[in-house]
């Protein structure tokens, strides 16, 4: 469903200023490449969250604490 909202976008843009259209055709994989690095400091800040977390929880697991099922909705 994305890809077909970003198809029909492109397409609207397309028809309302090609030059542009076809700027963002040639430049969306170069602005994807310059995004990675930002989402792997993103993974790897996640990744250090949870290991604070579960250094933390540790102690309380240790002597028994689980945590709550969560609710059925």
């Amino acid at each position: 469903m994305k890809i077909l909202l970003f198809a029909v976008g492109w397409c609207l843009l397309f028809v309302l200023a090609w030059p542009l259209a076809l700027l963002v055709l040639v430049l969306w994989p170069v602005l994807w490449l310059l995004s990675l690095p930002f989402r792997l400091v993103g993974v790897a800040v996640d990744a250090v969250f949870a290991l604070l977390k579960a250094v933390l929880f540790l102690p309380a697991r240790l002597l028994g604490w689980r945590p709550a099922p969560a609710a059925a909705a």
